[in-house]
Formats: structure tokens, sequence, C-alpha cells
């Protein structure tokens, strides 16, 4: 990905050099415990590391590193949306706040740990992302590469934009009337909308950026695939059960993906009308 040398967000919030002072804690212990909230997976191993780490605050070349990459990518986000949301959406659109942390951190959604993945919270119209996890994508998932993690900050984003549209909360308004399978089945839809609106903003990146380089795409692909539910489901021993599924199988959100990167249309992502997801 061609990412160097391009301006960076202002929107960034760095709480890295905060450490982590103890640890995790017996919170975050417990949140290991539950799914992970975007790519449902046990990353307790990185929790364990980051309780040994305790309070350090000493930031890598590395850690710099991501710190300039997720600032390129969110600044791309904010030129790539601000048109797109007004011409296709009628709607203007509001930057949200990227808080790097490291270990464990507060949001308006309440406390959260590195073990559950990058998340948007509505409460704030903030992303909240600790860059160790790229690095775990890469070592543990097989779903390496920068364009892989432009995806995930992507794929949060299309969370944003589904907050300034109204669909976080009529999602979330609705989930507490109905069962549990479809409860599911409405998370699995949101998701999916997550990645056709992250592959929209691939495309238009592209093209007024220039920033993919051969292999980008399949490497978002290959990340994509890899959070499936069922993907992850049986690497954990289970026998994949659809009706569990809460972010969709690895097909689907290939397929979502794809589909917004082809149109580069809003009104192409909408899974919530889809017959068949």
């Amino acid at each position: 990905m061609k990412w160097r040398g391009r301006r960076g967000s202002s929107n960034i919030e760095d709480r890295r050099g905060m450490g982590a002072a103890g640890g995790i804690g017996v919170v975050g212990t417990l949140v290991v415990l539950a799914v992970g909230y975007f790519f449902g997976v046990d990353v307790s191993p990185i929790v364990r590391e980051l309780d040994q780490q305790g309070g350090s605050t000493e930031l890598s070349q590395r850690d710099e590193e991501w710190g300039q990459f997720v600032s390129v990518v969110l600044a791309d986000t904010e030129e790539v949306w601000d048109p797109l949301l007004r011409d296709q959406a009628g709607l203007a659109y509001q930057d949200p706040t990227l808080v790097l942390f490291r270990g464990a951190v507060q949001s308006a959604c309440g406390g959260a740990s590195a073990a559950m993945g990058p998340f948007y919270c509505p409460g704030d119209q903030r992303v909240y992302l600790d860059t160790d996890f790229f690095d775990m994508m890469g070592e543990r998932m097989g779903a390496g590469g920068d364009f892989a993690a432009a995806y995930v900050i992507a794929h949060e984003v299309g969370h944003h934009v589904q907050n300034l549209t109204g669909v976080l909360g009529a999602v979330h308004g609705e989930r507490g009337r109905i069962s549990e399978v479809d409860s599911n089945r409405l998370s699995v839809a949101t998701e999916l909308q997550a990645d056709c609106y992250a592959g929209i903003w691939a495309r238009h990146a592209q093209e007024r950026f220039g920033s993919l380089d051969v292999g980008d795409l399949e490497e978002a692909m290959r990340a994509a695939e890899a959070v499936g539910d069922d993907v992850i489901q049986a690497s954990a021993g289970r026998t994949p059960m659809p009706d569990s599924f809460t972010h969709g199988s690895a097909a689907q959100r290939r397929e979502w993906l794809e589909r917004g990167f082809g149109s580069g249309d809003m009104a192409q992502c909408d899974t919530f009308a889809a017959q068949n997801l």
C-alpha cells in the first residue's frame, strides 16, 4: 500500500504513552473470556503479554510507524467519505476520532481491553485500536499486510458511517425486541454492511490516491475471510453453527467487501434488504 508522504489526520488521540499500568486487571481478564468484539477470537496470549509489560510507556519504532500509518489511513477515510456521504446519502460527514491505546482503555461504551480487538463506540464517535493487534493478525491469523490493517480501520469507520445514517441506532433498538437467532442475523447484516463500506472506501481511495499495490486487495480479502465466524469456530474445534454467527461467514465477508469495492455505491450495501446474505 502506498501511504508514505501523505497527509495524516489530526483526529488521532494517542493514549499509548499512558501505558497500561498494572496490566489489564480483572476487568480485562473477564473481557478475554467473552467473544472478541470485532474478530471473535481468543487473543488471551497477547493479554498475558500485556499484563507482564505492566505500565511500560515507551513506544518502539514499530509503534511509531503504526501510528503514522493509522493517521494516514484515517485521513484517507475522511477525504473519501466527506464527499461520498453527501453525494450518495445527502448527509454531512462528521470525522470520527481514532484512539490509539495499549492494553486497556475507557470509552463511552465502557471499559475494554486489547483482547476485544478494534471497536467503534457510537456513544463518543470514536474508533479504538491497539496497534499490537495488527502484528497478531499476521503472526497468528495469516492475515498480515498494511492493506489488511487498512481494511480493519475502514471497517470500523464503516460503523461510524452507519451511526451517521441512523443504522446503528435502529439496530440497537430492534435487537432488544427479537429472538437471539434473529438478533444474530441482524448483527451479521450490520457487520457485512461495514465490510461493504470498507470496500467502497478502498475503491475510492484507489481512484483518488492510487494507494493500492499489486496484491493489496487480496490482502484485505484474506483478512475478511480469516475473521469469518465459520473459520473462527472451526479453528476453536467447534462445528460452525450459522444461527450463532454474529459477523458472517468467510465467504460472506469476502463477498460484501468485494461488492463495495466493485460498485463504490452505498446503495449496493443494503445487507438488511438482501434476501440471501
